[in-house]
């Protein structure tokens, strides 16, 4: 009799305590979460590798005297060509700026040919490093700067286009998170039909995500992790995705149980020993696939491996500790109205995935060859991705600063309006200015500031900035000039960062692949149902890159891909992807193990987790789909490439190719394993009814 007290005194308590301990912990972690869009690092100079030359030049510039300079171009611009009246109120306006402000230099007017242009570079290093400062700087000078009468004056440059940056990113915090929040919200309730459980898991969620900005943080300042805008929005949306996800396959195993079991506190544990060990195997394998990343030259993508990783062990710890204490606690009443009563059945209805499942079976060859082909040919579209993306084009919304790149370009087409930026030492800066003059490709050069053994030289090329010959100048540069020089500047950045990328996918690609295989051979017992799955991931990739090279230009008018797109893509596509082949394949080894026979054993599984993996995959394809919805290209052809692949991945690949494929495969698919040989039956367990 004490036992059992003691026993239901347990299952009333235990719950009470993890809420309790997790309340503790997020009054603890609120103010650090706070924190986290600080320490967020989003100039370029910030995601390139230490090894870089651009990136000594941004280091050799920090150590001049005023530091780092902000760098702006006053753009005074009339069709038809700039009246008396205009210089005059650009003369006027710039000197309203010279006093206002502490410059490097007094700025000089450098017409246009034609006479409808005219800019002013300025230039200060008063607000060094300080974002806030620089910030300040530029927004002054735009309120200082008007054009009256039909004179257009726009205010570019690296400065500017910083600045423009920076707003862009400080903003995706926030609309990120509730634009996720709503779309996770709409889709919990169609999903759910009860106007109370939908609240339960998106609450849990919200709480995952302020635990997980605030680990964030604290990777940051103890090991000095890069955090960019970029991985700080990606980290949102895993933990709400992802969580979302572990969260459909829990409800939907407990709602199961309490048909079982008369106390919540049993279903609940009952629930968690069914779909645990599936939940813990899906999140290892995204978490393995993301650390992989740490391997990565580029400090951006090298920080997005721990950060996204925290994100999805913050969602995978409170879906399994926070949610199941507070499901218990709120009882069966939170179903309503469609609450499982004990000993019921659910209504028996059709199976899509069933029906679905079927029709493959009947011609399964047909099936796979036709999907293959299908797949094979949409991966064609990649060949249609333009090139790299360059910085004027990374905004959905051009903002002041482009404007005033794209004016220059036209109208100063014999010389950039940016220059790069060479550091060369003080006793040879003579000789490399020399040197650089005779560079083919080069319009100018002039050797500036001085100090710590190093001078600044401004290098102008005749080319566009970010083109392929301004690309060559830097190339023809880099060889010809003095071992101890080094070329660097916004362009150079650019050029640096998509060599980065380049050596990046050649090592980490083959090393996620590697890091899966191990996962999944560990988990399936098997080596053929490990490479069906990577097969099927892989293909995915292709075909979502496939897509977007066919819309992201023609349709969306795109002018460039990142030079990130093709690693983070495959890295999320593959982590992601694999998920699914491991609630489906996990299903099929448990239906194998019980007797079934191997075309039994597949559509069973697929008609057991369709249902809830359909749901899942649409909740997170939705999720990275509202990445489309902010005004960078970047994150928009990121956002638009997972949701597609995971839309391939649940409603073609899995449910089609790979339960055909395993069909054809029969035993053969768990070879080497137990299973790929005839055994005796073992006595079935009682299993869930499908979802």
């Amino acid at each position: 009799m004490g036992d059992a007290r003691t026993h239901v005194r347990r299952r009333r308590l235990v719950p009470w305590a993890v809420v309790g301990l997790w309340m503790a912990a997020l009054v603890l972690v609120g103010p650090l979460a706070g924190k986290f869009s600080e320490v967020q690092q989003n100039r370029a100079v910030d995601y390139l590798p230490d090894s870089a030359d651009s990136t000594q030049v941004a280091r050799i510039q920090d150590a001049l005297p005023g530091g780092e300079s902000t760098d702006l171009v006053l753009v005074y611009h009339r069709d038809g060509g700039l009246t008396a009246a205009d210089r005059e109120a650009a003369a006027e306006q710039v000197a309203q700026v010279e006093s206002g402000y502490e410059l490097s230099g007094p700025p000089h007017g450098i017409p246009s040919e034609d006479g409808s242009t005219l800019m002013y570079p300025v230039s200060s290093t008063a607000p060094g490093q300080d974002e806030e400062a620089r910030d300040a700087f530029v927004d002054g000078v735009r309120a200082i700067t008007e054009g009256p009468g039909g004179l257009s004056v726009d205010v570019g440059g690296p400065g500017a286009l910083n600045t423009d940056m920076g707003k862009v990113f400080g903003t995706i915090d926030g609309t990120l998170l509730l634009a996720t929040l709503g779309v996770v919200t709409v889709l919990l309730v169609l999903i759910y039909r009860s106007p109370f459980l939908w609240l339960v898991p998106l609450a849990v969620a919200g709480v995952a995500a302020a635990v997980a900005m605030a680990a964030g943080y604290g990777l940051h300042e103890l090991f000095d992790v890069t955090i960019t805008g970029q991985s700080g929005g990606i980290m949102t949306v895993l933990v709400l995705g992802a969580g979302t996800d572990y969260a459909l396959l829990l409800v939907s195993r407990y709602r199961e149980e309490l048909r079982r079991h008369e106390r919540p506190y049993d279903a609940m544990r009952a629930a968690l020993r069914g779909c645990g060990p599936a939940i813990l195997a899906s999140s290892g394998t995204v978490a393995a696939g993301l650390l992989c990343l740490l391997a990565a030259d580029l400090n951006s993508s090298r920080g997005m491996g721990p950060v996204g990783m925290i994100g999805v062990l913050a969602a995978l710890v409170a879906m399994t500790t926070l949610l199941p204490a507070v499901l218990v606690l709120l009882g069966r009443r939170v179903f309503w109205p469609l609450i499982p009563a004990l000993g019921s059945t659910p209504t028996a209805r059709r199976s899509l995935f069933a029906a679905m499942g079927t029709s493959a079976a009947r011609r399964p060859a047909v099936v796979l060859a036709g999907g293959a082909v299908l797949l094979g040919g949409l991966a064609l579209g990649t060949l249609n991705l333009n090139g790299s993306l360059k910085q004027e084009d990374s905004f959905t919304d051009r903002p002041e600063s482009i404007t005033a790149m794209r004016t220059l370009a036209e109208e100063y087409p014999e010389r950039s309006s940016r220059p790069l930026t060479v550091m060369a030492p003080t006793g040879r800066a003579d000789a490399v200015v020399d040197k650089a003059r005779s560079t083919e490709g080069v319009a100018d050069a002039a050797a500036g500031r001085s100090g710590a053994g190093w001078t600044e030289i401004a290098v102008f090329t005749t080319a566009a900035p970010e083109s392929p010959g301004e690309t060559r100048t830097i190339e023809a540069l880099r060889d010809t000039l003095d071992d101890g020089a080094h070329v660097g500047g916004p362009s150079a950045q650019q050029l640096d960062l998509a060599d980065s990328e380049a050596r990046d996918r050649k090592v980490i690609v083959p090393l996620v692949l590697a890091a899966v295989f191990v996962i999944l051979v560990v988990l399936l017992r098997s080596l053929v149902a490990p490479l069906l799955l990577l097969a099927a991931v892989v293909a995915v990739w292709g075909a979502a890159l496939g897509i977007g090279g066919l819309v992201f230009e023609p349709l969306f008018g795109f002018a460039g891909t990142d030079p990130g797109l093709g690693l983070l893509s495959f890295v999320f596509l593959v982590a992601l992807g694999v998920d699914y082949g491991i609630f489906l394949m996990h299903r099929m080894r448990e239906e194998s193990l019980s007797g079934a026979e191997p075309e039994a054993a597949a559509l069973t599984a697929l008609r057991t987790t369709g249902g809830v993996i359909a749901s899942a995959g649409v909740v997170l394809a939705a999720t990275f789909a509202v990445l489309t919805t902010l005004p960078l290209v970047p994150l928009v052809e990121l956002g638009f490439v997972i949701a597609v692949g995971v839309l391939l991945d649940t409603f073609l690949v899995r449910t089609y190719l790979v339960t055909t494929a395993s069909v054809l495969l029969r035993r053969r698919l768990w070879w080497p394993g137990r299973l790929s040989r005839t055994l005796d039956p073992a006595p079935r367990e009682r299993q869930p009814e499908p979802v």
